[in-house]
């Protein structure tokens, strides 16, 4: 079957812990099916939202596996594979097409900082370990660099399946950037939801979204009518959804989207793993507030 194109809206999933903290799997497998009915159009386990640094490689995978059986082939798994060690990166990419995912998503090594010759060194050595897509991601905030338009050219150039990069740097401008330098060889996807709107009006294709976690109906309505060039429709829909999409990083994610889920019952737990901490009163004070006012 030939992999649909890794456009529209894509929920980059929590992962649900019990109460030992170990893997919710049934709430796992509840989450997927929630986002298929609702019309998702991709779904990413074990990103950042999935909590990837405190997983161990093992849950990493068997996640992963999970989320592949849930979908049934319904819509593609995008398996989260970046790490700021390249040999870790790269075991994990090769693992998780091993395991059935359609393609990886690869974040900028963080916390080293490499020079963007090291960025492309990295994510060549990944490129060369799968024959899937791989999605770049970008979010210099979190990564401490970003990855630079020359790197995302030389990496698009040698390697055919580098053509998706998920862009999270905050500025409408960089999208620009990158459409004037690599035009329909690249497929560029919002790594924020707010700025979801934006990015497509200068050529962004979609979001890997974290509200679609439990607002996936109403994100994928927003992305279908920007996609459609219908404007005000999707205007309106941002404007609405907006107040959610800034309290929903009220503190750091997946803790306020795990909370929100909780209280919406689609998983039984808001845990995350330290050194996350729970949500404080204040906030979830201000994030129940938002979440009425839409009806959640």
């Amino acid at each position: 079957m030939k992999l649909r194109p890794l456009t529209g809206t894509i929920t980059a999933l929590v992962t649900p812990f019990q109460k030992d903290q170990s893997v919710a799997y049934d709430d796992l497998r509840k989450l997927v099916e929630f986002q298929i009915k609702s019309g998702i159009n991709g779904l990413v386990p074990v990103g950042t939202t999935g909590e990837s640094p405190t997983l161990s490689h093992e849950e990493h995978l068997d996640v992963i596996r999970a989320v592949v059986e849930a979908a049934r082939g319904r819509v593609p798994v995008i398996a989260g594979t970046g790490s700021n060690s390249t040999k870790e990166a790269v075991e994990l990419t090769a693992l998780a097409t091993e395991a059935g995912s359609d393609a990886v998503l690869v974040v900028a090594p963080y916390y080293n900082k490499p020079s963007q010759e090291g960025v492309y060194r990295y994510f060549a050595a990944v490129a060369e370990a799968t024959d899937k897509p791989v999605i770049l991601y970008s979010i210099p905030g979190r990564c401490g660099i970003e990855i630079s338009v020359p790197v995302v050219e030389r990496l698009r150039a040698k390697y055919p399946h580098v053509s998706y990069i998920k862009e999270a740097g905050g500025s409408v401008d960089r999208v620009d950037q990158i459409k004037n330098a690599l035009g329909k060889d690249i497929t560029v996807l919002s790594g924020d939801d707010s700025l979801t709107l934006p990015f497509m009006a200068v050529g962004a294709e979609g979001v890997i979204s974290v509200a679609s976690n439990l607002f996936a109906k109403e994100v994928v309505q927003l992305v279908n009518a920007g996609l459609a060039g219908d404007l005000p429709k999707a205007s309106k829909l941002h404007r609405k959804l907006y107040p959610i999409f800034k309290a929903l990083f009220i503190e750091p994610n997946p803790v306020p989207v795990k909370y929100a889920l909780a209280r919406a019952g689609i998983i039984k737990s808001a845990l995350v793993r330290e050194p996350l901490s729970e949500l404080t009163k204040v906030s979830e004070q201000t994030l129940v507030s938002v979440l009425k006012s839409l009806g959640k």
